[in-house]
């Protein structure tokens, strides 16, 4: 069996970048006072092709790593985590649509000190109007599986959603079931021992797949609103396109069937099957 292997208390970020325009930026001005240490930052590009990236490794404590193609959200990740060196041992994944809190990075840091088996740390994540993001939440049960997937948007109060998404839950410190993918700091000695994202997730649910594997390998999901970050790009799905809303679906359906195998889960499937796709059609029609 092959020994984990040690790594020093180095902290480094990875962002994963398609063509993130003027948010990347500010992403890296906020970085810069959230924490007093240095970090250096690797940009996992998908592809871009507005020139941010390549304007943003012009500084120098930014690295550009292209993956000469889209490989996804957690494929890129992870191909980004193992561009970093055994120095670190500390491992921020984000998105380059993040506006840091001054001290934000440091608070997480803080946080995983007090929890020697905390794997991933997510902050308090908030919405541009100031709203709190619902990010450190319950793993999808078949019974909340199914409520959400079918009943979240056409009935947003339904009974599973506001279970799943914990949004009267008081923020507070405390560990989840999985924590939003948009900000988290791994101790990478956990996100390798899970192997990282498993890239079958070309986007959507990767982070609850990864807190779930987490959970099972032994390590806990903890949620630390003492760290605050901004999501500019935390926008409803309904916004998005029908392509994304298909992918989102696609992976939803993927989480379920992976982990409710054999015969006596094919009719609860076949329901997920069909509600993700009457959803599907009464979110975009019209669009």
């Amino acid at each position: 069996m092959t020994e984990p292997k040690t790594y020093g208390d180095g902290v480094a970020v990875v962002t994963v970048t398609y063509s993130p325009g003027a948010t990347l930026e500010r992403f890296l001005d906020t970085l810069a006072t959230a924490t007093d240490r240095d970090v250096p930052v690797v940009l996992a590009d998908n592809g871009s092709v507005d020139g941010a990236p390549e304007k943003a490794a012009e500084r120098a404590d930014v690295r550009l790593v292209p993956m000469g193609d889209n490989l996804g959200y957690g494929a890129a990740a992870n191909r980004g985590v193992a561009e970093l060196g055994d120095d670190i041992g500390w491992v921020v994944v984000a998105n380059p649509d993040l506006e840091w809190d001054p001290g934000s990075l440091d608070a997480l840091l803080a946080v995983a000190e007090r929890w020697p088996r905390g794997g991933a740390f997510g902050p308090l994540i908030r919405e541009p109007d100031g709203s709190v993001y619902p990010s450190a939440r319950l793993l999808p049960s078949p019974g909340r599986g199914i409520g959400h997937a079918v009943f979240g948007k056409i009935w947003p109060g339904n009974p599973w959603t506001r279970a799943y998404r914990q949004e009267t839950a008081a923020p507070t410190e405390r560990t989840a079931g999985w924590l939003s993918g948009s900000c988290q700091l791994f101790r990478r000695e956990a996100f390798d021992s899970v192997d990282g994202f498993d890239p079958r997730y070309f986007m959507y649910f990767e982070d609850v797949d990864l807190g779930d594997r987490m959970t099972r390998a032994g390590w806990l999901n903890v949620y630390a609103p003492s760290a605050a970050v901004m999501h500019i790009g935390g926008e409803s799905t309904s916004k998005a396109s029908a392509t994304m809303l298909a992918v989102h679906h696609d992976s939803a359906y993927r989480y379920l069937a992976d982990r409710h195998r054999g015969l006596r889960w094919k009719p609860f499937l076949a329901v997920v099957k069909l509600g993700l796709k009457l959803r599907l059609k009464l979110e975009t029609r019209g669009g």
